[in-house]
């Protein structure tokens, strides 16, 4: 059974080349085009169809702006997407960038009980997870701290810490495992081999294409927001890497 099925997902952004905020010149450029705001439409991705198996990992991989973590943001429920059709068997935990949803302004602390009441755990069972969370991130004599006096690697272990905790049926991570240190990075990879373990399915966006073939059961290659290639992590990464060739080639020309 399918943990996440994507039917012809397409999403489109309206870009402000000059936006305007002053109202005068709104009201001029009713009369004068030169001063009318102009506009154009991207399509971040196309017509993309996946589906993410109980207990598999997926990699996202392909060049900037080809529609990673757009599409990783639709999976979380974060994006609508303009057209197409998502279908979510259970719960969702993004960790789709550095300390996402933690107020600076808060201590450490009160960030964990924030993130874990926004996916309907109680205080009761945030008590039993906080300890564990904590020694996980390493972040024992910190946590009394506002977010904002974290480190990006410090913010990073705590976010990655209560995603892999919540005991969700999907794990979406956005090139996370790129900041700190390798002993951490490996922490990280066996924590989330747990959670496949447990059935628990995952995608995983990340640039670091050896990282996709040893960690992913699949993979899908994205190009200008259309599905490239998908398939065995190792072909599917060959492909990517020979696209890169072929760009460098044609630049060089």
């Amino acid at each position: 059974m399918s943990a996440l099925e994507l039917a012809g997902i397409s999403k489109r952004f309206v870009i402000r080349d000059n936006p305007i905020q002053d109202l005068k010149v709104r009201v001029l450029g009713v009369f004068h085009a030169r001063h009318r705001e102009r506009r154009h439409t991207l399509w971040a991705l196309r017509d993309v169809d996946l589906r993410l198996q109980r207990g598999e990992s997926l990699g996202l991989i392909g060049p900037n702006g080809s529609g990673k973590s757009t599409l990783l943001r639709i999976m979380g429920g974060i994006l609508v997407p303009t057209a197409g059709r998502v279908a979510v068997a259970g719960t969702i935990a993004p960790m789709l960038e550095l300390g996402v949803g933690f107020h600076p302004e808060l201590t450490g602390r009160e960030n964990v009980y924030l993130s874990t009441s926004l996916f309907g755990l109680g205080t009761r069972q945030t008590d039993a997870l906080y300890d564990r969370i904590v020694a996980f991130a390493e972040l024992e004599a910190f946590m009394e701290a506002p977010v904002k006096t974290f480190s990006s690697g410090m913010a990073m272990r705590l976010g990655f810490a209560v995603a892999t905790h919540l005991d969700a049926d999907v794990l979406l991570v956005d090139e996370v495992l790129a900041v700190g240190d390798r002993a951490f990075q490996e922490k990280c990879l066996a924590r989330m081999s747990e959670v496949r373990g447990r059935g628990r399915s995952i995608v995983l966006v990340s640039h670091d294409v050896e990282l996709v073939q040893r960690f992913c059961d699949r993979a899908c290659l994205l190009v200008e927001g259309r599905v490239a290639a998908e398939g065995a992590p190792g072909e599917v990464a060959a492909r990517y890497c020979e696209q890169g060739r072929a760009a460098e080639r044609a630049h060089a020309v």
